[in-house]
């Protein structure tokens, strides 16, 4: 199979959207208004990655007369949190999908390899009628997401996506092709990666600036 068209990369482009994360880049930007905003650009974003969630129809009474109408069935929707960057955006996700379950990815990038090293999985049971969003702030090298997603589909959820503030072309291209069927959502396609495997311009090390650690 081969890999998506960049075109079906999602790139939010929403003004709100783009605007909450131009302050984040702020190298000025202190760790909880970091976080704030992080909380405020995980909603925001939460309601274009699950724009395609199935519904159901529940009969409910208005104050006049019952009727049919749709719901979603959040117990069925899994945020896959990427540590330890992925937790900054888990509160805002169960602001909008409240009854989601969560699972863990615990991963680390060898500083020498740039590879993904994993020392922590955690996932819901029955996982065959979940759909899985993973998500981690940074798409950089891609080699997380990878790895991560790998580990997911070993536990055979029904669909997978990967939600992103930021993504370099790199990361992009990496994922798409070790997982061509998994659609990114991400507020930011940014220019190129550096030598260590940041992205630029970036906003520094999202972890670091999520928890103020070096």
């Amino acid at each position: 199979m081969s890999p998506m068209p960049l075109s079906q990369v999602h790139h939010i482009t929403h003004p709100l959207v783009q605007h909450k994360l131009t302050l984040m880049r702020n190298k000025e930007a202190s760790s909880t208004s970091f976080r704030t905003l992080l909380g405020e650009l995980a909603m925001l974003m939460a309601y274009e990655v699950t724009r395609d969630m199935p519904t159901h129809l529940v009969e409910i009474e208005t104050p006049l007369e019952k009727m049919q109408s749709p719901m979603i069935d959040g117990k069925k929707l899994v945020f896959a949190s990427i540590l330890r960057a992925g937790n900054g955006m888990l509160d805002g996700l169960l602001r909008v999908v409240p009854n989601a379950r969560v699972g863990t990815v615990g991963l680390y990038r060898d500083p020498k390899t740039l590879q993904a090293v994993e020392y922590y999985f955690k996932m819901p049971a029955d996982m065959a009628e979940r759909d899985v969003i993973a998500v981690d702030p940074m798409l950089a090298t891609g080699h997380s997401a990878v790895a991560a997603i790998q580990r997911i589909k070993a536990c055979a959820p029904r669909s997978i996506k990967f939600l992103c503030l930021l993504a370099a072309p790199e990361g992009i291209a990496t994922l798409q092709q070790a997982h061509p069927d998994v659609p990114i959502y991400t507020a930011a396609i940014d220019r190129q990666l550096n030598d260590h495997g940041y992205i630029l311009p970036g906003l520094g090390d999202a972890g670091d600036r999520i928890f103020g650690t070096k």
